[in-house]
């Protein structure tokens, strides 16, 4: 049954833009579960995903039907610059526009060689790295501000984890946009670990993007 289900949303995401998903999640701190079928449509489909969890309601637990004045809180988007996408950071920018809500920027980066911004010396202080990974990330958003002005960007750029960061940004957010690398291979189809962690951890609704 997980098998045909799958097949059948995957099928149907195909001739779709967009799929969306419900699930049921646990109650308390836990966060909730990610279904066999959800993660499964989630690591293949070729169409972003967005999982909304039943039951979900504004920060304020009151529907967004019941306050249409009342606009959402930040959309979240977490940001690698070593790989940016175009579809990952033009799906958040319209989402936020849709919502009406500006966008809240996420880039965290481990103080690694691996993972120093490209291009010049790799900077060897604190505050030095920090600056430069700020510089990326505007570097990387300014075309997208520019095509869509009307959305407020905000950035927080930090040391630390991708995961974490995006799990404590998400309170109260509307929706988290995350990216999936598409892989095609003999090993299967994966979501990755920063997107899986925020499926599991993080109670708003997560739009998962694949791409290149």
């Amino acid at each position: 049954m997980p098998d045909s289900a799958t097949a059948g949303l995957l099928t149907a995401a195909d001739d779709a833009e967009l799929l969306v998903l419900g699930f049921r999640g646990l109650t308390g701190v836990a966060g909730f579960p990610l279904g066999s079928v959800s993660q499964r449509v989630v690591a293949r489909s070729s169409r972003p995903v967005v999982l909304v969890r039943a039951g979900e309601t504004s920060a304020d637990g009151v529907s967004p039907e019941e306050i249409p004045e009342s606009p959402y809180r930040d959309v979240v988007l977490g940001l690698d610059t070593r790989r940016p996408c175009d579809e990952l950071i033009e799906f958040a920018f319209a989402s936020a526009r849709r919502c009406g809500a500006p966008l809240h920027v996420i880039h965290a980066f481990r103080a690694a060689s691996a993972d120093a911004p490209e291009g010049g010396q790799e900077p060897v202080s604190g505050p030095e790295v920090l600056a430069a990974h700020e510089r990326t990330v505007v570097a990387a958003l300014r075309p997208w501000c520019e095509k869509f002005p009307e959305v407020a960007v905000t950035g927080t750029v930090a040391e630390g984890r991708a995961a974490g960061e995006l799990v404590r940004a998400s309170t109260g957010a509307p929706l988290v946009v995350v990216g999936r690398r598409a892989r095609d291979g003999h090993f299967g189809a994966h979501i990755g670990p920063v997107a899986h962690a925020v499926l599991h951890h993080t109670g708003c609704p997560v739009a998962v993007v694949p791409h290149a």
